[in-house]
C-alpha cells in the first residue's frame, strides 16, 4: 500500500514539473515573440543598430519589465538568450517625451548604450570601460553646466550620483544615452543599465536594473562595432512604433 502511494505521489510530482516547464517555455516564447514584433515595428529606427536590448512592460505603471537581447544577422533579428527579468522606474515608463527629472519613471525610446563603469580593474567585456574611483560622479543637478554628464573630480553641482557605492548596484554601470545629444535641462539624468541591489529584481528611480549574472552575460556579448542600443517602453507603445527624430 505504502509503495503504491509513493508511486502515485511521484507521478503527481512529475506531472506538476512537466506542466511548470511547459508554462515557463510558453512564457519565454511569448516574450521573445513580442520583442521581435517590437523590433519589426520600429525597423526605421534600427537601420544602424546590430545589437539590441528590448525592454518592455505590459502596463505603463508597472516597475517590473522583460529584457530580450537580440542581434541582427543577414538583416534579421535573432534572440540570443532567454528573456531576463528587469526592474525599471518605480512608476514605470514615461510616455514618449514626457520623462522629467525626479519623476521616478524610465524614459521611452531608442538609446545608444554608452560608457561602462566597473569596480574591477579587469572585466570580461569587449566594451570600453572605466574602472570607477571615489572621484567619479554623474551630475543630476538641472542647473549645473555639467547636467547629465560624467565628471571625475570637483564639481560645482549641488547634487550628483556617486558612481562608486558601498553596495553592488554600480559594480557594472552602463550609461543609457538618454537626454544627452543635446542635454535638455530638467528632462532627466543618470539613466543607467546597472545591477539590482540584491539577488532579486528591484525597481529604480528611472534606470534599468538586472541581476549580476544577466549583466555579465550581456557585457560579454556586446561589441562596440555592432552599436549596442536599448529600445525601451510599454509594450503597447513600442508595438505602435516610435517616431524617428
Amino acid at each position: 500500500m505504502a509503495k503504491s502511494i509513493f508511486y502515485i505521489l511521484l507521478f503527481q510530482c512529475l506531472v506538476v514539473c512537466i506542466s511548470s516547464e511547459s508554462v515557463i517555455g510558453k512564457e519565454q516564447a511569448s516574450s521573445e515573440k513580442k520583442a521581435l514584433r517590437i523590433a519589426k515595428r520600429n525597423t526605421v529606427l534600427l537601420d544602424n543598430v546590430n545589437q539590441l536590448l528590448v525592454v518592455f512592460n505590459d502596463k505603463p505603471e508597472n516597475s517590473l519589465a522583460i529584457l530580450v537581447a537580440m542581434e541582427k544577422k543577414d538583416k534579421h533579428w535573432q534572440v540570443i538568450s532567454a528573456p531576463m527579468a528587469a526592474g525599471i522606474g518605480r512608476k514605470g515608463f514615461a510616455t514618449p517625451g514626457a520623462k522629467r527629472e525626479g519623476d521616478s519613471q524610465s524614459p521611452t525610446g531608442l538609446f545608444r548604450l554608452g560608457q561602462l563603469f566597473c569596480y574591477d580593474k579587469e572585466v570580461n567585456t569587449q566594451m570600453p570601460y572605466i574602472q570607477t574611483t571615489p572621484e567619479d560622479k554623474w551630475i543630476d543637478d538641472p542647473n549645473s553646466p555639467d547636467y547629465n554628464r560624467y565628471v571625475r573630480g570637483k564639481t560645482s553641482a549641488k547634487s550628483y550620483e556617486k558612481l562608486l557605492l558601498n553596495g553592488n548596484d554600480y559594480r557594472y554601470c552602463m550609461a543609457i544615452e538618454y537626454n544627452m545629444y543635446p542635454v535638455v535641462k530638467g528632462m532627466g539624468s543618470a539613466i543607467f543599465l546597472h545591477l539590482s541591489e540584491d539577488k532579486t529584481i528591484n525597481s529604480s528611480a528611472g534606470c534599468v536594473v538586472l541581476l549580476q549574472k544577466d549583466m555579465e552575460q550581456l557585457i560579454r556579448w556586446m561589441k562596440p562595432e555592432l552599436k549596442p542600443s536599448i529600445l525601451m517602453g510599454n509594450e503597447k507603445v513600442l508595438v505602435g512604433g516610435l517616431k524617428k527624430k
